[in-house]
């Protein structure tokens, strides 16, 4: 059976939600009346990119400038992968379904090795050549951005250029570079031209090898406040929150730590400012988590402040906070009373290394006694469960390191009285670049597994629950980080053989990856060994701002386990970070502001209770249930409307839907009962007042006031009105025809169905079921009506597939209409 476009593909495929776009805050743009257009692609799934702010924040800084259109992509999964290239369908984008070949410059974030082959298959799926040097006149310019283009030299073979740094400046001088080039006339060499003599950026085929590029920064995070209205995904992302980013950079100096020496100075945001963008995220998105993002939250000057002011504004919307990168001595009495207002988020305390000497060798600085300490506030504050980080294979490891893991998580499970979980994740470090470490070597694979056993068999506990990385999946990653232009080849044999989200466990293939590196030649130990300070390293062309001197230096100083203090109170250490406007930033002293927007007391305002009546049409029958029904609690969110909610240490928005709406299930009657409070509109209100902030596909038809007395809705229907659509292909040939079949059916006092169920099948008589079905061969329409019974009721793709015999991949192209509800007598 033959498609031509993405849409037909999605009742296929699992989790269509991913492919449909239209959400909240997504942005659609006229290309006639725009001078660029930037294709902005995450090669990972939906749910990853998605909780991705880097992506948020370049898509709001494009998309303001009315000359640009910028757009999404994203990695299919597999099963769309097959799909759409058994049917010649390119990979096209979010927003308006173009393909990728057609933008003027596409935009890689490269946040994870292992995502590369992902890269190599959006380029394919997209019509891009994935070597640079096969690109024609009018193909796009590839650029990447992220961490790992520290090192871009394992994938320099494959891009046109790469943006080394913060983004939010350069990538608007690369947007008019290109935008007056193209005016110009210039050819695809003209306009890297145009690029290259951009700071921060490399190009590889007009920079030579020793080149310097000089990382970009961004001085003052007080000018850069975007997004302020962020998407809000269709799919439930990994971190489905407001992500508010408190601050940039680290100076703590943890010495196998890329991200503090890269994003180095620290730079924090005012709380003014923060408080004015938590409320312009949540006022748009309709969130209920705040993440306070930064390398290190409780080194933020102003960290008490910040979210006793965000909870006090927050409490009556129930929205908690979350701080998910903490420092085992910055967690306070006061965080953790304020955390846990609303809901108890997790905690993850990261003491890294499991002794002192070693802990002073990476440079963690922070003690035993204080990880115990800080896991006995926790406890005591009614946490039921702690996540320890730790990690094997560091410089100068011994027996007595990897014993001292185990001896701590036993104590901490012990500060909860062996009642409470405690996960201990054990993950492999690797000596990535621009670190102290970067000299180090990478233990191998049968080193790993070693260690990994030694825990196996010595964390055994029902309450301590062990985790550990995937051994060649670490081992892979640590190539390729410190790889050259060589593990190019390695990465598109990998492509070229069948590797895809090579990060994700049930996917990873690695005999394919083990196998092109024999065919390669490739001596891991070149890249995975030992080095001298004075070697040459692959990415010695980038300047990450902090100087090779200064890592060497905190080399030598981890030989003897020698502290060194963060610079903000010890002062500096001239790392090379700070330069000319890029220097340490302090927020000042918070001054309180004012609430631009009264929430009244959930203790003092009046319950109101409403029966809402809504539609789900077109592509939004693609979302699951769970996913429709966040975007309806996120809609009356961003409205302004208040929730009453449940109690408990878990709050939820009380709302109450009769039954699931399968996925692929469009439907003009659905119901739910929702309580607010304060809510002093007439019903009539709720729909106009609702509508503008659900994403493209649902509708709010209507409201009518309910009360406590009222019937529930369960109670109320006894069954549906289906219309179900099929797909244009005869439907009379079969023997017996469709019609046939239907006579059949309903001349039968009985027909039974075989469901799968928690691995058995199991038999199901579906005639009572069905109180009247009929087909309109013309139309090629069916219309059914159904009804429930104790077992339950008949799924529409049950008639298609065993009463009419339709196949299953001709059953799920119909479009099936839920068009009415049959109420109890």
């Amino acid at each position: 059976m033959d498609y031509s476009c993405i849409e037909e593909l999605l009742p296929l495929v699992q989790t269509p939600g991913r492919y449909i776009g239209g959400e909240i805050n997504s942005i659609r743009k006229d290309w006639g009346k725009c001078r660029l257009t930037f294709a902005l692609a995450f090669p990972d799934t939906y749910e990853i990119g998605m909780s991705h702010l880097g992506l948020q924040i370049l898509y709001s800084i494009l998309n303001n400038e009315p000359q640009i259109a910028a757009e999404r992509f994203y990695a299919p999964w597999p099963d769309m992968e097959s799909l759409m290239r058994a049917n010649n369908i390119p990979l096209t984008s979010l927003e308006s379904g173009t393909p990728l070949s057609e933008f003027d410059i596409v935009g890689f974030s490269l946040q994870y090795e292992l995502s590369y082959t992902n890269v190599l298959n959006m380029l394919d799926l997209g019509g891009v050549p994935i070597y640079s040097r096969d690109r024609r006149e009018d193909a796009p310019i590839i650029i990447a951005g992220g961490p790992c283009v520290f090192n871009p030299k394992p994938v320099a073979p494959f891009f046109d250029a790469f943006v080394v740094g913060e983004g939010e400046e350069v990538i608007l001088e690369i947007s008019r570079a290109l935008i007056g080039g193209k005016e110009c006339g210039c050819k695809r060499s003209g306009l890297l031209g145009l690029l290259s003599e951009i700071e921060g950026v490399w190009v590889p085929s007009l920079h030579n090898r020793e080149k310097k590029i000089k990382k970009r920064a961004i001085a003052d995070l007080e000018k850069w406040r975007r997004p302020s209205r962020p998407i809000v995904p269709l799919v439930k992302a990994v971190h489905d929150r407001i992500t508010l980013e408190i601050a940039r950079g680290c100076t703590r100096g943890c010495r196998f730590c890329q991200a503090g020496m890269v994003w180095r100075p620290v730079r924090e945001r005012s709380a003014g400012t923060l408080e004015e963008m938590a409320e312009d995220m949540l006022s748009s998105t309709g969130h209920s988590e705040i993440s306070l993002l930064s390398l290190s939250s409780g080194d933020y000057s102003h960290i008490e402040y910040l979210l006793t002011s965000l909870m006090n504004q927050y409490y009556e919307k129930r929205v908690a906070m979350a701080l998910p990168s903490m420092r085992v001595e910055t967690l306070t009495t006061k965080l953790i009373e304020q955390i846990k207002r609303v809901r108890k988020t997790s905690f993850t305390l990261a003491p890294e290394a499991g002794t002192q000497r070693l802990r002073d060798v990476i440079n963690k600085g922070n003690t035993e006694e204080a990880l115990l300490a800080t896991a006995r506030k926790v406890f005591d504050a009614g946490w039921k469960s702690i996540k320890l980080y730790f990690m094997i294979g560091l410089p100068s490891e011994t027996q007595g390191d990897l014993e001292g893991i185990v001896d701590l998580a036993y104590k901490v499970l012990r500060e909860g009285d062996n009642r409470r979980q405690v996960t201990v994740s054990i993950s492999t470090f690797v000596p990535k670049p621009f670190t102290p470490f970067q000299w180090q070597r990478q233990i191998t694979i049968d080193e790993i597994r070693g260690k990994q056993d030694f825990f196996k068999k010595n964390i055994r506990h029902k309450n301590l629950k062990l985790k550990w990385n995937d051994r060649e999946m670490t081992f892979l990653e640590g190539l390729m980080a410190r790889g050259d232009e060589k593990i190019s080849d390695l990465v598109a044999r990998a492509f070229h053989s069948g590797c895809r989200f090579d990060g994700w466990s049930d996917r990873f293939q690695f005999d394919i990856w083990k196998q092109a590196i024999d065919d390669l030649g490739i001596n891991v130990d070149d890249y995975l060994g030992e080095k001298d300070t004075k070697d040459a390293l692959p990415w010695d062309n980038i300047d990450c701002g902090t100087t090779k001197e200064f890592l060497a230096e905190e080399y030598e100083k981890s030989l003897d386990a020698e502290l060194t203090e963060d610079c903000r109170s010890a002062g500096c250490y001239r790392c090379g970070a700070c330069s000319g406007d890029t220097r340490v930033i302090e927020a000042g002293d918070p001054h309180p502001t004012p609430s631009r927007r009264h929430v009244p007391s959930p203790r003092e305002a009046e319950i109101t209770r409403l029966r809402i009546r809504f539609a789900r049409q077109g592509k939004a029958g693609m979302l699951s249930h769970l996913e429709m029904s966040s975007s309806i609690v996120r809609a009356i969110n961003i409205s302004g409307l208040v929730f009453a909610f449940s109690e408990g240490f878990h709050p939820h928005p009380k709302i109450s839907f009769p039954y699931a709406l399968p996925v692929g299930v469009e439907s003009l009657c659905e119901y739910a009962d929702i309580q607010l409070r304060g809510y002093s509109g007439h019903p009539e209100g709720f729909a106009p007042r609702v509508n503008p902030c659900l994403p493209s596909g649902i509708e709010i038809l209507g409201a009518e006031m309910i009360f406590p007395h009222t019937v529930s809705l369960s109670s109320l229907i006894a069954g549906f009105d289906y219309e179900i659509c099929l797909p244009h292909a005869p439907i009379s040939s079969a023997d017996p025809t469709p019609a046939e079949r239907i006579k059949e059916f309903l001349k039968s006092n009985t027909f039974m169905v075989s469901r799968y169920r928690k691995g058995a099948t199991v038999a199901k008589d579906i005639r009572p079921l069905v109180t009247s079905i009929a087909l309109d061969t013309e139309e090629a329409v069916i219309s059914m009506s159904v009804r429930f019974d104790p077992g339950g009721g008949v799924k529409p793709l049950e008639i298609l597939t065993q009463v009419l015999g339709f196949d299953d991949e001709y059953a799920k192209r119909a479009r099936i209409i839920k068009t009415g509800i049959r109420r109890k007598e």
